[in-house]
């Protein structure tokens, strides 16, 4: 399991958000395994802009809601759209709940962390029995979106500058987290989708890139560095994705999903679904 994990650097949420529909559904999907009915205390880590925690709000709209981020830009675009919820600043590496938490969400976050095998753990110990941690992390980062990534970063004069901001596997195959986990916890489930997402315009999965993994490496570079390693990687990129007959280009995408629940009794506010 990766111990490392590129810095994510200065958050653009705009560019983030363009794709806000695709980033947005396997939250959903997480969301809709969550067993629970009436959670009292929420955290949604890394929530970002708020997209995912505005979904929390609404299924449940009585529980005290959280949202937790490392970005002050993407917290004042979240609290700009909904003031009602809380909004924290923190890093993730080192946060704590100040009290107990009946549900724990994460969407496409934690895998920027490092030391998952005592991250994951920690972040159980911060539930109350019964709670719940839903977590959703890309793992895909054997996909060309990401070894081209790593190929072009290699293969110019910005070597050194960006050798130490590529991630390697920073989420590990399934089973590592159920056998992480499943010591600890009353029920865990683990699963991988896979989605083939339909892309339109320029290079487009580059831009996808852009607002979560290349980032931080164009940030690294001045010009005319960024400009040729970004060339690079943009004709790597088309070769691996090429544009389908339609105009559209294919992007599969795999993503990891856990859920554990905490052993003990539920709170009576966070009564767990039977059915």
């Amino acid at each position: 399991m990766s111990t490392r994990s590129p810095h994510p650097g200065r958050w653009d949420p705009a560019k983030y958000l363009e794709f806000a529909d695709l980033r947005l559904r396997p939250a959903r999907d997480l969301l809709a395994r969550v067993p629970l009915d009436a959670p009292g205390v929420v955290y949604d880590l890394g929530c970002g802009a708020g997209n995912v925690t505005r979904l929390l709000a609404r299924r449940w709209p009585a529980a005290r809601i959280t949202g937790v981020d490392g970005s002050a830009a993407m917290l004042a675009m979240a609290a700009g759209a909904v003031p009602a919820l809380a909004w924290v600043e923190a890093d993730l590496r080192t946060w704590a709940p100040p009290e107990p938490a009946d549900l724990i969400f994460s969407n496409a976050a934690l895998h920027w962390l490092p030391e998952h095998t005592r991250l994951f753990p920690r972040l159980v110990g911060h539930l109350r029995g019964g709670g719940v941690l839903a977590v959703q992390m890309p793992r895909n980062h054997g996909a060309p979106s990401h070894t081209e990534m790593r190929a072009a970063a290699q293969a110019g004069a910005w070597r050194d500058r960006l050798g130490g901001l590529i991630a390697g596997r920073p989420v590990a195959p399934p089973e590592s987290y159920y056998d992480l986990l499943a010591p600890h916890v009353a029920a865990l489930e683990v699963w991988e989708t896979e989605y083939l997402q339909v892309l339109e315009g320029a290079h487009p999965v580059v831009e996808w890139t852009k607002g979560s993994a290349l980032r931080p490496l164009l940030e690294a570079l001045e010009e005319p560095d960024r400009s040729a390693f970004l060339a690079d990687y943009i004709a790597r990129v088309d070769r691996a994705y090429p544009r389908r007959p339609d105009g559209r280009t294919l992007f599969p995408f795999r993503r990891l999903f856990l859920v554990a629940t905490a052993p003990g009794r539920p709170a009576r506010d966070a009564i767990m679904r039977t059915a």
